[in-house]
């Protein structure tokens, strides 16, 4: 992996100040739209757009993003857009459409459209479960950049025949698990994070147009075989992490979990469990501009829980209604959330 680092405030930006979300499905809850309230609150760019390929449903949640400054809301369609793409990175006609096809999840399809809004209009591309904290305006002078995570079991891992590897590695496991179910054990694992090999996450990407990385990761994912596609994370996470190998020369700034995922997965349970009373920034690191609070481990059921009223009722017990609160400081009313 490339040595970490970060750039100063840029005098001259190379990646443009726009933020892009991407959502497929009609129904929106209210979660993914604090995602895109904290972003125009707080993130310090021009310009924040979320790309949905189905028509939104109305009702509050849609009401309160229209109403939103500097938020746009860009109804696209999936083959115009990636055929556009095509054009623009060179590819044969319908290649990347027929790849899009291939895939059938939510996830899969956003993990290509990610890359695609990227490669065509650059920016930054943030995943619908995050909360924006702090400007990203000092990321822009880098050319790309990627954030990592604490993980427990990288590629190198999984795939080594070492006994004394795969014991560490299940140590580490069992270490995880036991701070995730004890109270505030959030606090007590990040004595012992520095343990954990970091591993790369594309919930959180930063490019210029076309820029070289973006553009590796786009011919890489339409190389890979019908079987290796539809594995978990194969267009995400393990993707980049390819690309970022060794082999790769070319300029890419990656940044420290403490960055974009200050509490780590399966930790970060945590952030909805209730406590006596919580404050929002003590999850946060200086360098920390954003929150993963990662959707698909353990929380997925919450999200249905969650509304305007939900946070603000919970926003002393609970890390992620503080946080919410903290940094969605517009929270619609009660009235305008259908109560």
């Amino acid at each position: 992996m490339p040595p970490v680092s970060f750039p100063c405030k840029p005098d001259v930006m190379t990646i443009p100040a726009c933020v892009h979300f991407c959502w497929i499905g009609p129904t929106l809850p209210w979660a993914y739209v604090f995602a895109v309230l904290s972003a125009a609150e707080n993130s310090g760019m021009a310009d924040i757009v979320l790309h949905h390929t189905d028509a939104l449903a109305e009702g509050p949640e849609r009401r309160a993003l229209e109403r939103a400054p500097k938020v746009r809301l860009s109804h696209i369609d999936p083959v115009r857009y990636l055929t556009e793409v095509e054009r623009a990175a060179g590819l044969d006609a319908g290649r990347l459409v027929a790849f899009y096809d291939s895939v059938a999840t939510p996830v899969q399809r956003a993990d290509i459209l990610r890359v695609a809004i990227l490669y065509r209009e650059g920016g930054v591309y943030l995943d619908m479960d995050t909360i924006t904290t702090a400007s990203f305006r000092p990321l822009l002078g880098a050319r790309q950049f990627v954030g990592t995570e604490r993980i427990v079991w990288p590629h190198a891992v999984r795939t080594s025949r070492s006994p004394a590897v795969r014991a560490r590695h299940v140590g580490l496991s069992l270490a995880r698990k036991a701070f995730r179910i004890i109270p505030h054990g959030w606090k007590g694992f990040r004595h012992i994070e520095h343990f954990y090999p970091r591993g790369m996450n594309n919930a959180v990407l930063g490019a210029e147009p076309g820029a070289p990385w973006i553009d590796a990761c786009l011919h890489a994912m339409l190389a890979l075989s019908t079987e290796q596609r539809v594995r978990p994370y194969a267009l995400g996470p393990h993707l980049l992490q390819r690309q970022a190998g060794p082999d790769w020369t070319g300029d890419l700034t990656v940044h420290d979990p403490a960055v974009f995922y200050p509490v780590p997965p399966e930790i970060s349970e945590h952030l909805f469990r209730f406590s006596r009373q919580v404050r929002a920034r003590e999850v946060l690191r200086p360098r920390t501009c954003v929150v993963h609070w990662y959707a698909s481990v353990r929380t997925k059921s919450r999200v249905a829980q969650i509304t305007p009223r939900y946070v603000r009722d919970h926003r002393r017990h609970q890390l992620y209604s503080a946080l919410v609160c903290a940094f969605v400081t517009a929270l619609p009313d009660d009235e305008e959330n259908g109560a």
